[in-house]
C-alpha cells in the first residue's frame, strides 16, 4: 500500500495537485510486533491535528486502521468534516492465524471505524461484494497500477537453477501461506525472493527450497522474469500487487480462486494464469501459458487510471458533516 499511494501522489502532482502525505515517519513510533518493518506512531494526536489544519486539505483520505489512521479519524470527527478509508489489509485474518482472535470481534471493530467514512475504498468486485455482505457501507471500487517501466519481461536474472522454476515474490510471513507452496509436488526448483519474519523456520523446514532473500528496483524486476511461474499461495490478501509485477514481467501466476488473483487474471481475455483449489494444478496448468499473453494484461493497469478513481472517490472536506 505504501508503494501505491506513493504512486498516486506522483500521478496527482503531475496533474498539477497538491498533495501531502502524513505517516509514521513523523512521529515517534515503534515497531508492530511481528512486523518490524511497520511502524506505529505514538501519541500521534495533537501533532497530527496542527499538520492537517497548517495544510487545509480539500479532501482527507485515511489509508490505516492504526494509531495514526485512528488519530485522524478522531481529528475529522472533531471538526465534523468527511473522510475516505481504504480497506486493504486482511487484519481481522492476519490476527486470527497469529492469536486466534476471533474473525467477528475484529471485523465488528472495523466496521466501526471505517463506519464513520464516506466511502471506503477497495481494489476488487470480489472484496466490495463481500465487506457489503458482511454490513460495510458505502464500499467503493479503486483497482491498484503497475510500473510498466520497472517491471518488464526483460532482462531476466539468470538463476542457474533446475528448471521449470516456480518462483514466490513478497514478504515472508505466515498470512502468506506460504507452506502451502513449499509442500507441493512439483519439477525443478521452488524459489522464494523476499524476507520477513518465517524466512529462518521456512529455510529450516524446507532445505530443498531456494531461499534467495529481498530484491529492490531492477534486480526485483529479473528476478521476476527469470523464473517460469509465479505461484501465489496467499488467501488473505486483498488485492496482491505482486501478481500485476509477475505478469508485466511476462511471467504466468498460479494462485487459489480468491479475491485478488480471481478478479485480476478473471478480466484477461486470454488465459495468463490458472486458478485452482489444488494449487499443484494451478502451478502445473500455468507452466502451460503462453507468456506472451502476461504484459499485455497486466498494461491495462496504468496507474493514471487507477489514481483517477481514487480521486473520483474522494469527498470534499469543506461544508460536510
Amino acid at each position: 500500500m505504501v508503494r501505491t499511494l506513493r504512486m498516486i501522489a506522483e500521478e496527482m502532482r503531475a496533474m498539477g495537485k497538491v498533495v501531502e502525505i502524513i505517516g509514521p515517519d513523523q512521529f515517534r513510533s515503534v515497531p508492530m510486533p511481528s512486523y518490524p518493518e511497520i511502524r506505529l506512531a505514538l501519541f500521534p494526536r495533537r501533532k497530527l491535528a496542527k499538520l492537517i489544519d497548517d495544510f487545509a486539505p480539500d479532501a482527507l483520505h485515511i489509508a490505516t486502521e492504526g494509531p495514526l489512521g485512528m488519530a485522524a479519524r478522531a481529528y475529522a470527527r472533531r471538526r465534523k468534516i468527511a473522510f475516505t478509508t481504504a480497506f486493504h489489509t486482511r487484519f481481522a485474518e492476519y490476527l486470527q492465524a497469529r492469536i486466534n482472535m476471533p474473525l467477528s470481534l475484529t471485523y465488528a471493530w472495523l466496521r466501526w471505524f471505517h463506519g464513520a467514512s464516506a466511502g471506503v475504498m477497495v481494489a476488487t468486485q470480489s472484496l466490495r461484494d463481500e465487506l457489503t455482505a458482511r454490513g460495510f457501507r458505502d464500499v467503493r471500487s479503486w483497482s491498484r497500477g503497475v510500473d510498466l517501466e520497472m517491471f518488464r519481461p526483460e532482462p531476466k536474472e539468470n538463476w542457474n537453477l533446475p528448471r521449470p522454476i516456480f518462483a514466490y515474490v513478497g514478504r515472508v510471513a505466515i498470512e502468506k501461506n506460504l507452506p502451502a507452496f513449499l509442500d507441493l509436488t512439483l519439477p525443478g526448483t521452488k524459489l522464494i525472493v523476499g524476507d520477513g519474519p518465517q524466512r529462518k523456520a521456512l529455510e529450516r523446514d524446507y532445505p530443498n527450497a531456494h531461499f534467495a532473500g529481498a530484491r529492490h528496483g531492477a534486480e526485483l524486476a529479473a528476478a521476476y522474469a527469470g523464473a517460469d511461474v509465479f505461484v501465489f499461495p496467499s488467501k488473505t490478501d486483498t488485492f496482491g500487487l505482486v501478481v500485476l509485477e509477475a505478469l508485466a514481467c511476462g511471467l504466468p501466476v498460479a494462485a487459489y480462486p480468491v479475491t485478488g488473483p480471481m478478479d485480476i487474471l478473471g478480466e484477461s481475455k486470454l488465459p495468463v494464469g490458472a486458478l485452482n483449489e489444488d494449487l499443484q494444478i494451478a502451478a502445473l496448468d500455468a507452466l502451460t501459458i503462453d507468456r506472451t499473453a502476461c504484459r499485455p494484461h497486466a498494461e491495462t493497469y496504468s496507474w493514471s487510471a487507477c489514481t483517477q478513481r481514487f480521486m473520483d472517490n474522494l469527498v470534499p472536506t469543506r461544508g460536510s458533516t
